[in-house]
């Protein structure tokens, strides 16, 4: 397994008022340089005890970054090494040139690209995925069509692709052509990170000050007297084209590799109806409710994530 690890060390602690504690165990800054993009992310070694070498690459929602999963990463490192991704335009990660957009079969041809280049030799050829939110939709969809190199997927408050009838095919496409002429305007400059964490608390899904803390510095980047979003801000425009439902039932149904749907009770899909016939289709699934909201991985109490996750990898 080839790793292009960047060689600097950082512990936990980040600067700037992050909420990450300095006793948790170190991680690594790590770089992998792809055909058309650099993507960054974090690593963390495995415990002396890990009695499995497979890796867990995690993929993180959309907005977030590696970070997201500075709590979650730590207490699954006895079963082998992990490596939390910066998607495209997220985080470290390089952005998309100019006249592209953030399509979700992008990233999951980045991830495609990535294990090919740098987890071949693996112990079966085979890597773990963990995923929340955007990153679960990803997981599924490359566990979908790589069923050979995925051991384990788990997915984190996500099942599955958002999705829109076919009729709003051409309202979609224009709307996201429409929102590209325009452009994304200009750059909101914050006094200090505290301030961009304070800002990102709300919205549609609401983080704690310490958890929004622990996330944001990843995202922001020095500029003039303040700090800006790094975060590429055509992640926001709308996309031209998304799956149907049907779309999405047959990517689910194609999953073949054992999959654990971790769903929060106060998640973003705690109160949708529809879920069951997505979970249905997928032959091998295993679903565990757990406290807490979306970031239910990060935020909070995550005792009940991180035992689900671990007894579900740990039994296979």
């Amino acid at each position: 397994m080839n790793d292009m690890a960047i060689p600097k060390e950082a512990s936990c602690g980040q600067p700037d008022g992050s909420g990450i504690q300095e006793t948790a165990p170190a991680f690594r800054e790590s770089e992998w340089k792809l055909r058309h993009i650099t993507l960054a992310g974090l690593s963390w070694p495995p415990a002396s005890e890990a009695h499995d070498n497979t890796p867990i690459i995690m993929l993180h929602g959309w907005l977030d970054n590696s970070l997201t999963f500075v709590k979650l990463a730590p207490e699954l490192t006895t079963l082998g090494p992990i490596y939390a991704l910066d998607f495209a335009g997220h985080g470290h990660s390089g952005h998309r040139p100019e006249g592209q957009s953030y399509l979700l079969m992008d990233y999951v041809a980045d991830l495609a690209e990535l294990v090919e280049r740098y987890f071949q030799e693996t112990p079966d050829g085979k890597i773990n995925l963990v995923g929340h939110s955007l990153g679960g939709i990803v997981g599924a969809l490359y566990a979908a069509a790589f069923p050979e190199r995925v051991k384990n997927l788990v997915m984190i408050d996500s099942l599955g692709a958002l999705s829109r009838p076919v009729q709003e095919t051409i309202p979609q496409l224009r709307k996201a052509i429409k929102k590209r002429i325009a452009g994304s305007g200009k750059h909101v400059v914050y006094p200090d990170i505290a301030t961009a964490a304070k800002a990102r608390e709300g919205g549609l899904s609401p983080l704690s000050p310490e958890a929004a803390l622990t996330l944001i510095p990843r995202n922001m980047r020095p500029e003039g007297d303040g700090y800006v979003w790094q975060t590429d801000p055509r992640l926001r425009h709308p996309s031209p084209l998304m799956m149907t439902e049907e779309q999405v039932l047959a990517s689910l149904a194609a999953i073949e590799t054992p999959a654990l749907f971790v769903r929060a009770d106060e998640g973003l899909l705690s109160y949708r109806k529809d879920l069951d016939e997505r979970a249905e289709v997928i032959a091998n699934l295993q679903i565990v409710n757990v406290p807490g909201g979306h970031h239910c991985h990060l935020d909070g109490e995550t005792g009940p994530v991180v035992t689900a996750i671990r007894q579900f990898l740990e039994n296979e």
